[in-house]
């Protein structure tokens, strides 16, 4: 059964955000190129319809399914859908249905705070982060964060960052408090942490911006290519973005200051991300071309040493790093597909 108790508290939170807004925003730097100037972001492509068979089992969930997260400890999989809006919970062995969850409004991304859970669930169209408890689907009440929260990253002392796409801001929040808010991008997208850094990319300007979870200060920025859109980081304290425009994989050291330290061509868009921290092993879905890539991270350099064939616009995938299995999001059908190692 959904749980209808996700969306009560918006309006109080509201009112908390303006008030912490007075006294935490602070500009972090100008932009160096007007908005009106900039390119537009980087969406995924449209695929046509598999010619053949994907691979693995295929489970089918919602319309409209953008958003998947796989938490090895309590062996569940979080999937967010947009038709109904919910966040839905499967087994991560037995692939079967344990719970739904009703969201205040739309997401597309999904994060893991730690292993065990939550599931941290940025609402777009409610401004709003929701936290989603594992393995029974219990939600806290709805965190304004700003104007169409995107995407969500966990750093190791507990503070989240949140990337507000359409109003341009970066929220940090401590203990459900938004306790500082940085105004130095103009369209986050993906953020990922390694430890007390945190890394977000920029769809508009095409950056890498990689902040310090501890003074809650920018470290530093650096260009990502023509189109990057998602990030994530390895067991080495990488941080490797999709340049979903470029056609490429952009790895980056984030410190003493971010800097890219290879790429690789990935035709087709790439554009989801997940990595398997037990194999190093980086997959990435190609939006346009209905095919996931797995690479080798034991080196700065990606080693191409797999490839599937997904369903239709496997625009997010998630891996369970226990099992090595793969979990494919596809958006037009509504089902997860799974692959195993």
């Amino acid at each position: 059964m959904a749980d209808a108790g996700v969306g009560m508290n918006l309006r109080g939170a509201a009112a908390v955000l303006g008030a912490a807004v007075v006294v935490a925003c602070g500009h972090q730097g100008a932009h160096s190129t007007p908005a009106a100037v900039l390119p537009p972001a980087a969406e995924p492509r449209n695929a046509p319809a598999p010619s053949g068979t994907p691979a693995g089992e295929i489970v089918s969930v919602a319309a409209h399914l953008e958003g998947v997260a796989v938490d090895p400890v309590t062996r569940t999989i979080a999937v967010a859908t947009s038709d109904p809006n919910q966040l839905v919970l499967l087994g991560a062995d037995s692939l079967t249905e344990t719970r739904r969850i009703d969201l205040p409004g739309s997401a597309r991304h999904l994060e893991l705070a730690g292993p065990g859970g939550p599931v941290m669930v940025p609402v777009e169209t409610a401004n709003a982060l929701v936290q989603v408890r594992l393995p029974d689907g219990t939600a806290s009440p709805p965190i304004v964060t700003g104007t169409f929260p995107h995407d969500a990253a966990a750093a190791s002392n507990g503070t989240v960052f949140v990337g507000n796409e359409h109003g341009g801001t970066v929220s940090a929040l401590r203990d459900g408090k938004v306790v500082k808010i940085f105004t130095d991008s103009v369209q986050p997208a993906g953020l990922a942490a390694f430890g007390t850094t945190v890394g977000m990319l920029d769809a508009r300007r095409n950056t890498l911006t990689v902040y310090d979870a501890e003074k809650l200060s920018v470290v530093g920025s650096t260009q990502a290519g023509a189109g990057p859109t998602h990030l994530v980081t390895d067991r080495h304290g990488r941080m490797i973005a999709t340049d979903t425009r470029g056609d490429a994989i952009r790895v980056f050291e984030p410190l003493p200051a971010p800097r890219q330290v290879a790429s690789v061509a990935q035709p087709g868009g790439p554009y989801g991300i997940a990595y398997d921290a037990v194999r190093d092993e980086l997959w990435v879905a190609s939006s346009g071309t209905n095919e996931v890539v797995c690479y080798d991270m034991s080196q700065s350099t990606p080693r191409e040493i797999r490839r599937i064939a997904t369903v239709q616009d496997p625009y997010t995938i998630g891996v369970d790093s226990q099992s090595g299995r793969l979990f494919v999001g596809g958006f037009t059908a509504g089902v997860i597909q799974v692959v195993g190692p």
